[in-house]
């Protein structure tokens, strides 16, 4: 195994996750200030969330480590769920929503989009490598 390409990818993860936690602190923080959020949403609800979704990267690294590709595929899962925050969008445009809101928003989504590259990158070097063989 790569050890600097794993390395990398560990750092990724937590990057996201971090990006994520902002995000969904965010959103749990200043609920009622977010654009047309379903009444019903709480930020106990925002928090259970976001273990959810961790769950799932927590899940993806520690089959990785253990040399099962599923976990690159979870990873991979992980990563597009970060997409999800531009389902704000969908609720209210880009200018209802605050710098900050938005900055939480697109940071989420572009750490998602880099961990995305990187898993996908790392998935056909395996791959590839495997094919050698």
């Amino acid at each position: 195994m790569n050890i600097a390409a794993n390395r990398s990818l560990l750092a990724l993860v937590l990057v996201h996750a971090a990006a994520s936690l902002v995000h969904f602190t965010h959103n749990a923080t200043f609920l009622a200030d977010y654009p047309n959020m379903p009444a019903w949403l709480s930020p106990a609800g925002v928090y259970a969330v976001w273990l959810a979704q961790a769950a799932v990267g927590a899940a993806g690294v520690l089959l990785f480590l253990r040399g099962r590709p599923i976990g690159l595929a979870l990873l991979a899962i992980y990563a597009v769920l970060g997409f999800a925050g531009l389902d704000h969008y969908v609720l209210a445009p880009l200018s209802a929503h605050t710098l900050a809101m938005n900055a939480t928003i697109w940071l989420e989504f572009a750490t998602g989009m880099l961990l995305l590259v990187f898993v996908t990158w790392k998935m056909r070097s395996l791959r590839a490598n495997a094919l050698r063989i």
